[in-house]
């Protein structure tokens, strides 16, 4: 039977192997991710041979929500041991983020015993890089605008370093004691996340940008690489009282730290209808479709 545990930085190297093996283009994969956001929906994972499993355990169903396993394997092993975990406690199992290009598989080894749910509000939003490093033609005009008006507000852009990370926590922690849902559980969440990238930053191989003006913080930003063609953007802070700080943010970051990736992944919107204006303002690539699948 599977045995779950909360991750530690020392499972890196494993975790790390196993989604190197997958490739997998979601945001969820990810060793910093699933590290820095496990609070949210009290994740836990295990390891079943060479497959990586990560699971939601505080789902509002109270029913657990695995990921789709990573690594190399039988994946009709790895999956019964899942349901055997759910049938255990009585529920059926589902797995949430997985991908059109998933489906087939899954249909091919359980034929009619799932059902399959598409899941937009957690679809990841996948951008060419180099479409947000040079902002060209028609569909991009409204950004260069932002941009220009963003590069006439004399603040300076750095990759970050270890001389940042106490100003961007301090950063983070105003923008939280801003939101009127100060108690709200995601921004507290959020706030975990936050210390947890910049306290393991080295260990965890994150990248970061800083935006100040007049030596203070007035934007940051963290992400990473989750596989060989695509970058992915795990968080971005930026005060909005600076005219076009945020395409500001975006463009130095993705010149400074995405350039060799082919991909920019901006993670989900998360049903929020501003943020999904936004990202969809930017002109995707394409939308990394998720769906959740529940076994019958």
């Amino acid at each position: 039977m599977l045995e779950f545990r909360n991750i530690d930085i020392s499972d890196k190297p494993r975790v790390d192997a196993a989604l190197a093996e997958s490739q997998f283009m979601g945001c969820e994969y990810s060793f910093a991710n699933n590290m820095a956001w496990r609070r949210l929906a009290e994740s836990k994972i295990t390891f079943f041979r060479d497959f990586y499993i990560c699971c939601a355990f505080g789902t509002d169903d109270g029913i657990p929500h695995f990921m789709l396993p990573a690594g190399k394997g039988n994946y009709r092993e790895v999956i019964d041991e899942m349901k055997r975990f759910t049938d255990s406690m009585g529920v059926p199992l589902v797995i949430t983020g997985v991908t059109d290009s998933f489906l087939p598989v899954l249909a091919e080894l359980y034929p009619d015993a799932f059902t399959i749910t598409s899941d937009r509000d957690s679809s990841d939003y996948i951008y060419n890089s180099s479409d947000l490093i040079n902002l060209a033609g028609k569909k991009y005009h409204g950004k260069r605008n932002h941009l220009a008006r963003f590069n006439k507000l004399g603040c300076t852009y750095s990759p970050m370093t270890e001389n940042d990370f106490d100003d961007c926590i301090t950063f983070g922690a105003v923008s939280y004691n801003n939101k009127l849902s100060e108690n709200d559980h995601s921004f507290v969440a959020e706030q975990f996340a936050i210390n947890t990238y910049f306290s393991y930053f080295s260990e965890l191989g994150l990248k970061g940008g800083v935006i100040r003006k007049d030596g203070c913080i007035a934007a940051f930003t963290v992400g990473e690489p989750i596989n060989r063609n695509t970058f992915c953007i795990h968080i971005e802070k930026a005060d909005t009282s600076f005219d076009g700080i945020y395409a500001g943010i975006n463009n130095c970051f993705a010149r400074d730290a995405a350039a060799e990736y082919r991909f920019i992944n901006r993670e989900e919107d998360l049903g929020i209808e501003g943020l999904r204006k936004s990202k969809l303002s930017y002109s995707p690539a394409f939308i990394l479709n998720k769906n959740t699948i529940v076994f019958k």
